[in-house]
């Protein structure tokens, strides 16, 4: 049976709209209709899992974080172009989605007579490595 993309869509609201609400036939009819996209040249055909960007600001941060002596906010703020709550938040991110954990290495705290106090102070962070 030859099915049209039109057909193809009623089958898959049919299965989203099953009586029982098991919806046992949704994933055969969306697979069906997402071939019949492909073959029609509506959609790009995949190959597999995506390729990562390169030269993303993400793989600087990383690569940053990596080095052995670290990377501070101010530096990495300056290779990406973001604020510092920006780079804080992508460590979050990064512990959260990715599970990468970053570290505070360092922290070197500039206050005291002649020195510039809570402006001078900063903190080294690295990528914490499993093992």
């Amino acid at each position: 049976m030859r099915l049209s993309l039109r057909d193809a869509a009623r089958h898959v609201l049919a299965a989203w709209d099953d009586e029982a609400g098991d919806r046992d036939g949704l994933p055969d009819a969306i697979a069906a209709r997402h071939a019949l996209l492909v073959k029609n040249g509506l959609i790009p055909r995949t190959a597999g899992p995506r390729k990562p960007r390169q030269g993303t600001k993400q793989q600087r941060v990383l690569a940053m974080l990596r080095r052995p002596e670290g990377a501070t906010v101010a530096q990495i703020a300056e290779a990406t172009g973001w604020q510092a709550h920006t780079v804080q938040g992508f460590f979050a991110g990064l512990k959260k989605r990715q599970r990468i954990a970053v570290e505070a290495a360092e922290r070197v705290r500039q206050a005291g007579p002649g020195k510039e106090g809570a402006k001078g102070s900063y903190t080294v962070y690295r990528i914490v490595e499993a093992g």
